[in-house]
């Protein structure tokens, strides 16, 4: 089994609580962690800009990762939402079993 890290950038704590909640109903994610107070800075529209985000990092199977990244478009609020995903090359056996028992073979998309 193929496990990952998907990390997905928000404007304020709220919409990342929010976000977390889905996919951990839709049992597409085992566990989320969400940190506050990113700073980040960044090319947008030709300029650098910089904003105070929250960080969220999710562990999933690599199967989960296109309804993990379709929940998080469709409520995110950014136009183009940070959403990528690292492979998560070693760990604890027993973690790993974890993850594959909280996460759903095919999850139903969220309504």
């Amino acid at each position: 089994m193929n496990y990952i890290m998907v990390f997905a950038t928000f404007s304020n704590i709220d919409e990342a609580r929010k976000i977390s909640k889905i996919l951990l109903d839709d049992k597409v994610v085992a566990c989320t962690n969400l940190i506050q107070g990113v700073s980040s800075h960044f090319w947008w529209r030709g300029s650098i800009n910089n904003a105070k985000e929250t960080l969220l990092i999710a562990k999933t199977e690599q199967t989960c990762f296109n309804r993990v990244e379709s929940i998080i478009k469709k409520i995110h609020s950014y136009e183009v939402p940070e959403i990528i995903a690292v492979p998560i090359l070693q760990g604890h056996e027993p973690y790993f079993k974890w993850i594959s028992e909280s996460v759903k073979e095919e999850a139903e998309p969220h309504r």
